[in-house]
């Protein structure tokens, strides 16, 4: 197994719909503590963790088109913004899943840049992770979803809400790697409860791994 500091790979994530005030402040806490990469937070949190976080090196991520990806792109686009001013440093947007799956794959490209774009331009530039929902994508439709985030000009490439069943697995972050190589990051989110899964989502590619487990991880790790 990798030896590595595996704190310093986890997007610590709760995402729930009745999150409350106080799980953010506990979220954030356990973020510093432990030394993550980031929080990731649903929109209406954003201004909170950026606030909890300021002075710190842990990022604030949140999810955009969250977690159907069947917003508009000048939505996702408006979310993206106003995220960033309220203290998003980092968007995990979802792609337009039923656009990939009925081919309108222009459609799909120019739905990550509205996003992408928003990002760029901010100074300095923001981290855009592309949700593309492996558990509901062929390995075909996987290889496409990859080539548009790509195209796009997107920083990651994130297997899973963990919403839509399935999360991520071994052999979905192997395709992701073999598709985008260097050229592109990639997440792993979903399902990741445990040192071994971790590690081995690491060794096959992965960059950031999206966990609320982050603490049970590290932990064990350091035991």
């Amino acid at each position: 197994m990798l030896n590595v500091d595996i704190a310093k790979y986890i997007d610590h994530t709760i995402l729930k719909p009745q999150t409350t005030e106080a799980e953010i402040v506990e979220l954030c806490r356990e973020a510093k503590q432990y030394g993550f990469a980031a929080v990731c937070v649903n929109p209406c949190y954003v201004n909170l963790a950026a606030k909890l976080l300021t002075g710190t090196k842990v990022k604030v991520a949140t999810v955009i088109g969250f977690p159907l990806g069947a917003n508009t792109m000048e939505v996702k686009a408006f979310e993206a913004e106003r995220a960033f001013k309220e203290g998003a440093q980092e968007i995990d947007m979802v792609i337009n899943i039923g656009a990939l799956k009925s081919g309108k794959y222009d459609y799909v490209q120019e739905d990550i840049y509205a996003v992408v774009n928003v990002a760029k331009n901010q100074v300095p530039k923001k981290l855009v992770k592309v949700i593309i929902e492996t558990s509901l994508l062929t390995n075909e439709e996987k290889e496409k979803a990859c080539q548009l985030v790509l195209a796009a000009g997107a920083d990651f490439v994130k297997t899973s809400t963990g919403f839509n069943g399935g999360g991520a697995n071994l052999e979905d972050v192997q395709l992701m790697k073999r598709v985008v190589g260097e050229k592109v990051k990639i997440k792993a989110s979903g399902g990741i409860r445990d040192v071994k899964a971790a590690l081995l989502m690491i060794e096959a590619g992965a960059e950031r791994l999206g966990t609320s487990s982050g603490v049970a991880i590290v932990i064990s790790a350091q035991g």
